[in-house]
């Protein structure tokens, strides 16, 4: 065993993440994941109608099915497609992801943020009218 956790025999390539097939070796295997990335893909997306649809799941709960699934889904996403994995060599990818993910939720936030306490500052449409006379 090395500082890695790896056997003195066993090369960097036989602990591969999933989706990351293509650097292993092959078209076939990378092709292979792409597919099975589809599959699950298409899976996540029929149970969410499949959940919305059916009284499989208690009503309140739907919402949160539906939220534990999308994420999953983007999990998919992440590793099939875009073949973000925690390999030494997705540092770059991780943190881009990353610093996207921060501006799009500053952007939603705070437009969230701005829309609510422009909605508090306003007068009811009632007054504006009384004002207009």
């Amino acid at each position: 065993m090395n500082l890695h956790g790896m056997s003195a025999d066993a090369s960097p390539h036989d602990d591969v993440a999933p989706g990351d097939e293509h650097d292993a070796g092959g078209i076939r295997k990378a092709v292979t994941g792409y597919l099975i990335g589809f599959a699950l893909a298409t899976l996540l997306s029929v149970m969410s109608f499949y959940i919305a649809r059916s009284t499989l799941v208690w009503a309140p709960s739907i919402p949160i099915a539906l939220s534990v699934l999308a994420i999953a889904q983007m999990g998919v996403h992440l590793v099939f497609f875009l073949h973000i994995t925690s390999g030494p060599d997705n540092v770059n990818n991780v943190l881009a992801l990353a610093f996207g993910l921060l501006i799009v939720m500053l952007l939603v936030f705070g437009s969230l943020w701005i829309m609510t306490h422009l909605n508090h500052s306003m007068l009811p449409m009632d007054e504006i009218i009384n004002r207009q006379r």
